[in-house]
Order: C-alpha cells, then sequence, then structure tokens
C-alpha cells in the first residue's frame, strides 16, 4: 500500500474544526483496520493534501544551492476584491466630472482659411500649407547646391513672381519661385 506526503499547511476555521476532526477519524479507523499496530498519533491536521515527492524533496538550483521547495513557492499571488462593486459606485467612478473631456471656450476662426482653430495657436491646415511650401523651397536649393555639402555659407533669400532683390540682398543666395507669394509668408 503506498501512502501520498501529508503537507500540513494551517490551522482550520473554527466552523471547519469538527467536520475536519471527523475526517481524521475517519481515516485513523481505515488505517487501524488495514494495518494493525499503526502508530496513532496525538496530533490533528489543520490541512491535509496528498501529493508526489516533489513537495518534500530538495530542489536542485542553477547556481548548485539545495534548498527546500515548498508548495507556496508555486502559487501566484493575486490580489482579490473583498465585495463587488456595485453598478452606481462602478457609474460615479468612471463618469467622474474629472475624467470627462473639458468643453473649450476659446476656439476661433482662422482668418486665413476659416477654419475652427484654438486661440493663440497656429492653425493646423495653416501650417499644412507652410510644410508643403517649405519642403519646395528646400527642394529648389537642393537642386540649386547640387549636393548636401555644398552650402555657401551666406543668408537665403526667397523670392516670389514679381519681386525684386532689394540692395540689403545683395551677396545673399537668391532663390526664386515661379508663383505669387502666399499671404500666411511674409517678406522680411
Amino acid at each position: 500500500m503506498a501512502l501520498g506526503v501529508l503537507v500540513l499547511l494551517f490551522p482550520p476555521r473554527p466552523a471547519s474544526r469538527g467536520l475536519l476532526r471527523n475526517c481524521w477519524e475517519q481515516l485513523r479507523q481505515k488505517l487501524l483496520q488495514t494495518r494493525p499496530g499503526f502508530p496513532s498519533s496525538p496530533w490533528e491536521p489543520a490541512l491535509a493534501i496528498q501529493g508526489s515527492d516533489a513537495f518534500a524533496g530538495p530542489a536542485n538550483d542553477t547556481s548548485g544551492n539545495k534548498e527546500v521547495s515548498s508548495l507556496l513557492d508555486s502559487i501566484y499571488w493575486m490580489a482579490a476584491p473583498k465585495n463587488r462593486r456595485s453598478i452606481e459606485v462602478n457609474r460615479c467612478r468612471r463618469r467622474n466630472p474629472h475624467k470627462l473631456i473639458k468643453v473649450k471656450h476659446n476656439i476661433d476662426i482662422c482668418p486665413e482659411c476659416g477654419h475652427l482653430k484654438q486661440k493663440h495657436i497656429l492653425c493646423g491646415f495653416c501650417y499644412e500649407k507652410v510644410c508643403k511650401e517649405t519642403a519646395e523651397i528646400r527642394r529648389q536649393i537642393g537642386k540649386a547646391e547640387g549636393g548636401p555639402f555644398k552650402a555657401p555659407i551666406v543668408e537665403t533669400m526667397v523670392l516670389y513672381r514679381g519681386e525684386k532683390p532689394s540692395e540689403q540682398d545683395q551677396g545673399k543666395r537668391i532663390i526664386e519661385r515661379d508663383r505669387k507669394r502666399p499671404s500666411w509668408f511674409t517678406q522680411n
């Protein structure tokens, strides 16, 4: 007859103590009937688990240390709520005024394109136009230079259709664009 390993973990609650005492008595009587002369122990188990010899044997580490592993080492401990949150509490938490989207009162119309924008902030549509125009100017500068390491040290001046360089622009690199100057692109 093979017996498993008994592992004692913690004492039972007062309500289940009687049930465990009855189970222990039945187990002891069965053992005494099958094996006469089996020594009876004076203690009662709090909780008995039948398992393999892995619980009682030493565990080998990669570093060579032999430690006794326990059943509690292989358990993932997680927090569990004691009570269920009610629907009212959940809704109050989710719809808290601090979590709701704030109403913005600083919305204005862009004077250039007519789209809505925040006051004191550049309009997104106008910014896209500025980025496209700047990319075109950079492409044109790249074609004129012939490479990234051939840039002159002088300042660059952008002239649109119908504009002529002034006396201050003498000695500067001039890039000419064959289109009308946009209203948002001011001349320096």
